[in-house]
């Protein structure tokens, strides 16, 4: 079996107004796109975007995978199309790590060991398990490491800036059937501490709670809030700080007895080994659509020599980083829980034949072959960036 195309699909679905996260603090604007306005941080759309890519092969089987492109999918279609397909046409999908090494150090020294390249490298990867998993009739879980659990449990995301609307969520997502929640707080230590505390109050002392506070803080602040969430017993403080700060990560880390979630912006194990090595974060939470199956399976391997448990991102990611992920959690022998987005999880099955979806906080596992998911191209299409 050979593969004989790779075609890459850029995606804009509009979001619906429930979407979790939408109150945030105020914004430079820029059509599609924006960015708080005071706050250096991401860019974000106002859509769900991102590539999915499909790989066939001249047997007849066909592989989906998916490159996390939150902003800009057209720039992950041109890597795929220029610089992934003819490296990988014609080979067997059998060989996804030497493919996955073959493709990766064709960029290195041009200087792209992460963002675009390895997002599009990753969509890939992820696309060739769902070949191979569909051609030996088993779920990639059996094939990438075997099955250490029968469902994956989950944390729902939300968020805003004011205090009760963030518990009315809350107190809704428990409802739902989720035992875990994260919050998106996009405010100075102060007002964090104000929403989780008013979170806590709401749903009590059994959920597990975790906050992220997407690199809004400094060293100091990070440490101030970190002990206000310690007395309301939260699980994490997830990207306090800038990536580059490793050393005020790692002064973070040992300040705090709650734990410190990094790592969804790292795509690979050398990008990630300085933050490993000086013990920077507690809680390791690499992302599926950005790492690749096979690329993620090596982080969580080495997150395991540190005994470091691993929480996979999901974060704007679409159906298949949904899917894939579950997959990766299954086969990890150290995961620990799953991101999830409830209501976005309508919109990323747009173009699913087929629901995928979870069940009262969990995805439980099935003997589908490959992905276990169901895409209709036809759909895919239908949401094509022009």
């Amino acid at each position: 079996m050979k593969i004989n195309e790779i075609t890459a699909f850029p995606i804009r679905i509009n979001i619906d107004s429930h979407e979790e996260g939408k109150e945030r603090p105020a914004v430079i604007d820029f059509g599609d796109y924006f960015v708080d306005e005071q706050a250096f941080t991401s860019i974000y759309s106002k859509h769900h975007e991102t590539t999915v890519i499909k790989v066939e092969t001249d047997a007849g089987i066909v592989g989906w995978g998916e490159a996390q492109s939150p902003v800009s999918p057209r720039t992950t279609q041109v890597i795929v199309e220029d610089l992934i397909r003819p490296l990988i046409v014609g080979r067997d999908p059998f060989d996804i790590e030497a493919i996955w090494t073959r493709n990766f150090g064709a960029m290195r020294e041009r200087g792209h060991p992460t963002g675009f390249y390895i997002d599009a490298l990753a969509g890939t990867d992820i696309a060739l398990w769902d070949i191979v998993g569909k051609a030996v009739g088993k779920p990639v879980h059996k094939l990438a490491g075997g099955r250490y659990r029968d469902k994956i449990k989950l944390y729902a995301g939300l968020g805003g800036t004011n205090p009760e609307k963030v518990a009315d969520m809350a107190e809704e997502h428990v409802g739902y059937g989720y035992q875990a929640l994260k919050l998106h707080l996009l405010l100075d230590a102060d007002g964090v501490a104000e929403i989780a505390s008013a979170v806590r109050k709401r749903v009590g002392p059994n959920i597990m709670l975790m906050c992220d506070v997407h690199m809004r803080q400094s060293v100091t602040s990070a440490i101030k809030l970190g002990r206000a969430l310690e007395k309301l017993d939260f699980t994490w403080l997830e990207s306090p700080l800038v990536p580059d700060d490793i050393p005020g990560a790692v002064a973070l880390a040992e300040a705090l007895d709650m734990a410190v979630a990094i790592g969804e912006w790292s795509r690979t194990r050398y990008e990630m080994r300085e933050a490993f090595e000086r013990r920077a974060y507690d809680i390791v939470m690499h992302d599926i659509a950005r790492t690749g199956i096979t690329e993620g399976h090596r982080i969580g391997t080495i997150a395991d020599t540190y005994n470091i448990p691993v929480a996979p991102h999901v974060g704007g990611g679409g159906i298949l980083s949904v899917a894939s992920t579950v997959e990766y959690s299954a086969s990890c022998n150290n995961f620990m829980i799953m991101e999830h987005g409830h209501h976005a999880n309508d919109h990323k099955n747009a173009i699913t034949a087929a629901p995928y979806a979870p069940k009262d906080g969990f995805f439980e596992l099935t003997e589908k072959p490959g992905l276990g998911i169901e895409i209709d191209q036809a759909l895919v299409e239908k949401y094509l960036v022009s």
